[in-house]
């Protein structure tokens, strides 16, 4: 049987769903928090070289931009077409292959794609102080915006790690030429450019929106991010946590010629953003619960800008539900266990890298539409689910006002 075949006869022995591949990136900066459920032997799974194992990837056809050490299809996911786990075709080849028929015609006809993905983002300590710039501001490299949303899952957090707080943005008194001056330091000391920022302590069960443009530094709590197909970005700080950030990646988003242009670089922030006053009022997302009732809650997480949302489902003990989206979804289980569709399901204790879960999925926008029958198996636990979309999401577009 071909490739398009097997293709053709997962996606219809799912009636719409694929179960997929666990996808685990490697980043060569910063410790695990080792919250992403795998074996404690396994972060370093890839060699001390790729550094250790801090996110797990979904729904993605974007690749990681890991350097010349990664392999062509790291960050890619797979589908998974049976239990045994090299039985897999890339998620990338099942859009190729069916189109519209998986993503909707809308997605289609306008990305030719899944347009975005999500990730656990794992770190023990703060990440740097960086932004992803705007479109227009990167595709002379030939790259995209990653706008990105954030959502803190209780489940995913029985630590907090070392800095439970993210800075956003910088002070509204400061000014341009203030970070400039911290930029022009990059080489030469610690610029210490989160003393322009501020930063707020992350509430579990609640997120973020971040745009294009805005600096952020993510705390170190496991977070759920549904983001845009990139994966790049401008790191700002020069040192971190004691850790050394080289000029270039500082300097990785500019054309040749620019690279030492301290002023080409600081077009990449979206000045207004940064210093909003109100910047917690426009950007911190509260759940906005949509229905409630004995058998399951639904709750979207992130909302309200026009390019990803998520959603966060509960099916409580002994409940079951058909569940209808208006558009095509990846999904991650974060507790509990029973039945997704034609698919047994479960939240995994621990996980060996290459092993193969129950706990990920993707729906095709018709089997969305038709609803997914979705069965808690057991008597005491909910069954939690969290569920990434692109552009065509039916969420608020609107932060509610209280």
């Amino acid at each position: 049987m071909d490739k398009a075949a097997r293709i053709r006869k997962a996606f219809a022995d799912g009636e719409g769903v694929l179960r997929m591949v666990p996808n685990f990136v490697p980043r060569s900066f910063n410790q695990p928090g080792r919250r992403l459920k795998l074996h404690p032997d396994d972060y370093y799974a890839l060699g001390m070289d790729r550094g250790a194992i801090t996110e797990r990837w979904f729904s993605s056809v974007c690749p990681a931009a890991n350097g010349p050490l990664a392999p062509a299809d790291e960050g890619l996911s797979y589908v998974s077409l049976s239990e045994d786990k090299e039985d897999k075709i890339l998620f990338k080849d099942f859009i190729a292959e069916l189109g519209a028929e998986i993503v909707g015609q809308k997605l289609y006809d306008e990305y030719g794609t899944f347009p975005m993905y999500a990730k656990f983002f794992d770190n023990n300590g703060p990440l740097f102080h960086h932004i992803h710039p705007a479109e227009e501001t990167v595709k002379a490299v030939g790259n995209h915006q990653k706008p990105e949303a954030y959502y803190f899952a209780p489940q995913m957090n029985n630590h907090m790690g070392t800095a439970p707080y993210t800075y956003f943005g910088f002070d509204p008194e400061v000014t341009k030429e203030d970070v400039k001056e911290r930029l022009l330091q990059f080489r030469t000391r610690d610029n210490k450019i989160t003393e322009l920022s501020r930063a707020y302590r992350v509430q579990l069960g609640t997120g973020w929106y971040t745009p294009p443009g805005v600096i952020h530094a993510p705390a170190s709590v496991c977070t759920y991010e549904p983001q845009w197909n990139a994966d790049c970005n401008v790191v700002m700080e020069n040192v971190t946590a004691g850790e050394v950030n080289k000029y270039d990646s500082l300097s990785q988003q500019c054309p040749e010629d620019k690279k030492e242009d301290i002023d080409y670089i600081m077009n990449f922030l979206d000045w207004e953003k940064n210093v909003d006053p109100e910047y917690r009022k426009h950007y911190f997302r509260a759940p906005v619960t949509i229905h409630e009732d004995e058998k399951y809650i639904d709750k979207w997480v992130c909302y309200a800008n026009p390019f990803v949302a998520a959603k966060e489902l509960t099916i409580l003990p002994g409940q079951s539900a058909l569940i209808q989206d208006d558009a095509c979804y990846g999904c991650i289980l974060v507790e509990g266990h029973g039945k997704f569709g034609k698919y047994d399901c479960e939240a995994p204790t621990m996980i060996h890298y290459g092993d193969l879960t129950a706990d990920e999925f993707f729906v095709s926008e018709a089997a969305a539409k038709k609803g997914v029958l979705i069965v808690n198996d057991s008597k005491f636990d909910p069954l939690v689910i969290l569920k990434h979309f692109g552009p065509n999401n039916s969420g608020p577009k609107e932060v509610p006002t209280k």
